[in-house]
C-alpha cells in the first residue's frame, strides 16, 4: 500500500512566556496508509511535547505530488507550492496543465521559491510555478521503518 499525507491538528492549552495559558491550535503533517493510522502515530509523535490534556480536532487528506524539506535548521515555515505541469496534446495542438501540489521547508518565502527552482532542476518538462504560499504546519512526522 502507498502511504498519503494527513494534516491532523491538536487543540491544547499552551503556557506563553507571559505565563498566560491559551488555548492554541496547532497543524501537522503526518504520513500514514489510512485516518486511523495517521491518528495513532499523530498522538504518539506528540505526546511527548505535550503537558496536561489535549485533543485531536481534525484530521483530513492532504493532496500533495512532493515534499521537499531541508537539513538546515534555520528552515523552519513550510510552503504549499501549486506547480502546473504543461504538456501538448498531440492530436489538437492545445496546452494542458496539470496542477500538483508540493510542500517545501523553507526559512521565507524567496527561499521556498529558490528550493523549488532547484528540486524540479531535473524535471523533463516544461513547469511553472502557480502560487506559493505559507502554511499553518509546525512539523512533518514522516513514516519510519521502526514504526512498524
Amino acid at each position: 500500500m502507498q502511504s498519503e499525507w494527513f494534516e491532523c491538528k491538536v487543540r491544547y492549552d499552551k503556557t506563553l512566556e507571559s505565563g498566560l495559558v491559551k488555548k492554541t491550535t496547532e497543524t501537522y503533517l503526518v504520513d500514514a496508509i489510512s485516518f486511523t493510522e495517521a491518528e495513532k502515530r499523530f498522538i504518539e509523535e506528540i505526546t511527548p511535547f505535550m503537558t496536561g490534556e489535549f485533543i485531536v480536532t481534525d484530521i483530513k487528506r492532504a493532496r500533495l505530488s512532493d515534499l521537499f524539506d531541508s537539513e538546515d535548521l534555520n528552515d523552519d515555515h513550510w510552503f504549499k507550492a501549486r506547480i502546473a505541469y504543461i504538456s501538448i496534446d498531440e492530436k489538437t495542438a492545445v496546452e494542458k496543465r496539470t496542477v500538483q501540489s508540493a510542500l517545501i521547508q523553507a526559512n521565507d518565502f524567496h527561499r521556498a521559491v529558490a528550493r523549488l527552482d532547484e528540486a524540479m532542476k531535473g524535471t523533463l518538462g516544461e513547469w511553472v510555478i502557480v502560487s506559493i504560499t505559507e502554511t499553518a504546519i509546525i512539523d512533518v512526522f514522516k513514516f519510519k521503518a521502526s514504526d512498524l
